[in-house]
């Protein structure tokens, strides 16, 4: 059922991103967990041997009512990592919700097309083992992804519909929901108005003067994906100057129209990065929708 906040005007032009990030030297080993009375106990957990290759899971102090995976933003490239999403992720487990922060190769680091998709593939993938360890309920997992973690948390949910034999077929964990916070869930839009300077044909690999070709949309863009056959929620800030909020309404339009559960929400006032502040109303809707999703 597809529903829409309060919008506001034609925005201006689409700003670069802004948000400083930074990536550490060297993972920390998953046999010495970490403690926080904020954001529970953290262990970190590798599906690879390069740094960026690693998720932490962060428990609560009592029995996680379900699990919420987190993919962070960056528009794909290196310099940006999981700690992004450290303040959601702790009022996630304030709540009483088990995280499961993923982190990935970006563009510069390794990562583009097919290794950034393979790595979200497998970082999903182990929480099926390191889940099942924890004594978590994996029938009750939803994804998270703000702006770049939009499109690949909406990228992960639908690999099922993927055809055998390319990147992120054959899932072992499939989100029963999916949330994509500002995303850039049109990766062929994306391209024609240059979000982000080149920043998806880094992660295609395409040349930046070229559309996405048909088949490389068909298996990396949701829009060109749908449906994915889970209920979604397309969040966007009405003033986000990085990501338009085009790019969850017309993919919100998309999806419905393909038969997809969808709810929009633009959010009068708020922009790109009140995704990230717990005390947002962005983020407000994600944990309503994450308890009529998971409970």
């Amino acid at each position: 059922m597809l529903s829409r906040r309060a919008l506001l005007g034609g925005l201006g032009g689409v700003g670069a991103l802004v948000l400083a990030g930074c990536v550490g030297d060297g993972a920390p080993s998953p046999a010495d967990p970490a403690t926080s009375e904020d954001a529970g106990v953290t262990t970190t957990h590798a599906y690879g041997d390069d740094p960026a290759q690693v998720c932490d899971l962060i428990l609560p102090s009592a029995e996680p009512r379900a699990t919420v995976i987190l993919v962070h933003g960056g528009y794909w490239q290196a310099g940006y990592d999981r700690t992004l999403e450290d303040a959601v992720a702790a009022d996630l487990v304030a709540d009483g919700y088990a995280v499961w922060n993923v982190d990935y190769r970006g563009v510069g680091a390794g990562g583009g097309r097919p290794a950034t998709f393979d790595d979200i593939a497998a970082a999903v993938d182990l929480l099926a083992t390191v889940g099942a360890e924890a004594g978590l309920d994996l029938a009750r997992v939803a994804i998270v992804g703000h702006s770049a973690g939009g499109q690949l948390a909406l990228w992960a949910a639908g690999r099922p519909t993927l055809p055998e034999g390319v990147p992120g077929a054959g899932p072992l964990l499939v989100p029963i929901a999916a949330a994509s916070q500002a995303g850039v869930n049109d990766l062929v839009t994306a391209q024609e108005q240059f979000l982000g300077g080149a920043s998806v044909a880094s992660l295609l690999e395409i040349d930046p003067d070229v559309p996405v070709p048909a088949d490389v949309a068909a298996i990396t863009s949701p829009a060109q994906m749908v449906p994915l056959g889970v209920p979604q929620l397309i969040v966007t800030g009405a003033d986000d100057v990085t990501v338009p909020p085009s790019q969850s309404e017309t993919y919100a339009d998309a999806a419905t129209a393909a038969g997809d559960d969808v709810r929009l929400e633009v959010v009068a006032g708020e922009e790109h990065f009140a995704h990230l502040d717990p005390g947002s109303e962005c983020w407000a809707l994600v944990k309503a929708w994450l308890l009529d999703v998971l409970g």
